[in-house]
């Protein structure tokens, strides 16, 4: 592997090829790999060929780019992190990671996560301008869903609940037993936490088993909430409850009057395609609760849990 030219050799009896690699997990997604530096990938038939080894290693290297949308927490689990796992954990830390489109303040932000996948320091690159050899090398990372992980296609049959286990060991939280609830705060460990739709909800994913996330939907957001966190939540041994916003607390009733399909019909806004949809009911929308009815909400997140107590 030449970091200079992010270029990977492999020695191979066959005729010799060439192929490009962008070591991103959502391929499809073209916004998202015009963020992502491709590899290139020779195959040479002869050893002549292929550049001198600096550095020999003996375990195998796994390549992924920490570029596309990082810096969103909800694409960094779905993309990086939930990925990283469904391809590594198999390996018990006995890889190299090499990462392209290095970025120090994402390698910091996830290093108990990276150094549990890894005993060994990351290579960034960009900034080791050596050639190492591999036994192996994996190129990309596997990816199956929004938080969700297929265990009929991962080496170990690891499920979203070994995931979760995963996470909890590698940031040493521990299980309270008295339940308590969070407002999209991560310090220690809550039982209930309750946010509006958006990356935030991403947090979910420290919860502890039987523990009650709370999705606000706001105006129009029915299907991504479903989608994105209702389903992928209620498989992570989390109970999901939603509290559905209505026009009197979206401030998109005082922009647009009772009347305009923005308040009347979502779903003709919706049909205008992401960009029109986002413009109006994620980038324009505030929110503001009326307590007394989402008090009820918050009575059965309770009672979820298996408690009695009435809130004040």
């Amino acid at each position: 592997m030449d970091n200079n030219a992010l270029t990977l050799y492999i020695p191979s009896t066959e005729d010799q090829l060439k192929q490009r690699v962008q070591p991103y997990a959502r391929k499809e997604d073209n916004n998202a790999m015009q963020l992502v530096t491709p590899v290139q990938i020779y195959q040479r038939n002869t050893s002549n060929e292929l550049p001198g080894c600096n550095f020999n290693h003996s375990v195998p290297a796994v390549v992924f780019s920490s570029g596309g949308f990082t810096g969103n927490l909800f694409h960094e689990f779905n993309e990086v992190i939930i990925p990283l796992f469904i391809t590594c954990h198999h390996f018990r830390s006995n890889l190299q990671f090499v990462i392209t489109d290095f970025k120090p303040w994402w390698v910091m932000k996830y290093n108990r996560i990276l150094s549990s996948l890894s005993q060994y320091q990351v290579i960034n690159p960009a900034e080791n301008g050596s050639v190492h050899c591999f036994p192996r090398v994996v190129v990309g990372l596997k990816y199956h869903d929004n938080l969700a992980l297929n265990s009929t296609e991962i080496p170990g049959g690891y499920s979203v609940f070994d995931f979760k286990h995963f996470l909890r060991d590698a940031y040493k939280l521990k299980q309270r037993h008295v339940p308590v609830l969070i407002l999209i705060s991560r310090s220690e460990s809550r039982s209930v936490m309750v946010g509006a739709h958006g990356a935030g909800l991403t947090n979910a994913v420290f919860l502890p088993a039987g523990a009650v996330v709370v999705q606000v939907v706001p105006l129009g957001l029915d299907w991504a909430s479903r989608t994105y966190y209702g389903g992928p939540v209620a498989e992570m041994e989390v109970k999901h409850l939603e509290y559905k916003i209505e026009p009197e607390e979206s401030s998109l009733l005082t922009v647009y009057g009772p009347d305009h399909p923005v308040i009347t019909d979502p779903m003709s806004i919706l049909l205008e395609g992401y960009e029109a949809a986002k413009a109006v009911y994620i980038d324009e929308q505030n929110l503001k609760i009326n307590l007394v009815k989402f008090r009820e909400t918050q009575v059965e997140a309770i009672k979820l849990l298996g408690r009695s107590t009435p809130l004040i």
